[in-house]
């Protein structure tokens, strides 16, 4: 199977958006590096730049009014190695602790929500604070920081205490791997990335804000979805309509089959739950029981 086929079956694949989001990003990433080379070596750098001009998020709103998608397409956009490696690499670590406990929905709204809460964050501060004001004219940002920090943080939020093993360091819980890129983000705020710092603040902020509204039973993603799932709907064909008569057994209905689980589980159900974790740990859960004892856990 070729390259250009794996990717394909990626992008097919049901329940995939965790392997998706990194392929937008590495696929940018290695479209642009061509492009950048192919350009430069023909003499027509400039179009490179006029690329990036309408990919990166500038600090000008009225630049910003005329290239509104860029709010999006930024943080799908990298230039360095080391940017796309480090932002990829948190994304799948903490990404894969998302998809596992919340879903595949909650993670596409992080990231997508965590990258806009960034880039307003970013424009407001370059356009109303005094310090900015000389840069703002200059300004502009990529990479997708913001929204990998709203996942990072969103993730040490949901389980504060899940510890990984570091190289050299051994076992470290994410609450204090989370805080500690936070705090570089805050110390860079005033630095030669400023910008792009802030944006990581602001993602931070979101990815907080994200699970805790979630605890209380609130979906901040629920307009994205629906949103999202509109666009969806009118690029699906219609299938004809067929009228058809058939009988059913109500009680057969109920019965059969194991349907998809909704709302809170029942009491029983956290109790054997409980029973689970205290005779064999917390890891012996399956995926569909974390997920109910997160709900259970959700204020009314």
């Amino acid at each position: 199977m070729s390259i250009i086929e794996d990717i394909k079956y990626a992008f097919r694949q049901q329940n995939n958006t965790l392997k998706q989001l990194i392929l937008i990003n590495v696929i940018v990433f290695v479209v642009l590096i061509v492009t950048r080379t192919i350009l430069y070596l023909t003499s027509a750098s400039g179009i490179y730049s006029l690329i990036m001009r309408y990919l990166a998020l500038n600090s000008d709103p009225l630049i910003f009014i005329t290239r509104p998608w860029t709010l999006i397409t930024y943080f799908f956009t990298h230039e360095g190695f080391l940017h796309i490696i480090f932002n990829m690499l948190n994304l799948y670590w903490f990404g894969q602790i998302v998809r596992e406990y919340l879903g595949e929905k909650k993670l596409l709204s992080l990231y997508i929500l965590g990258g806009i809460a960034g880039g307003f964050l970013y424009m407001l501060s370059y356009n109303l604070i005094p310090f900015f004001a000389d840069r703002a004219a200059f300004s502009f940002m990529i990479g997708a920081s913001a929204s990998v920090l709203a996942i990072v943080v969103g993730a040490a939020t949901l389980l504060p205490n899940y510890s990984f093993n570091l190289i050299l360091i051994g076992p470290v819980k994410i609450k204090y791997i989370a805080a500690f890129l936070v705090l570089l983000s805050i110390s860079g705020a005033i630095g030669d990335n400023a910008g792009g710092n802030i944006a990581h603040i602001g993602g931070a902020l979101l990815g907080w804000v994200f699970i805790k509204q979630l605890q209380r039973g609130s979906d901040m993603g629920r307009p994205l979805h629906a949103f999202l799932g509109f666009f969806s709907g009118l690029s699906r064909r219609r299938p004809k309509l067929r009228v058809t008569h058939r009988r059913t057994n109500s009680a057969a209905s109920a019965n059969g089959g194991s349907p998809s689980y909704r709302g809170k589980p029942s009491q029983d159900e956290i109790d054997l739950i409980l029973d689970k974790i205290s005779s064999s740990g917390y890891e012996s859960l399956s995926k569909e029981e974390k997920q109910k004892l997160f709900k259970a856990s959700q204020k009314e």
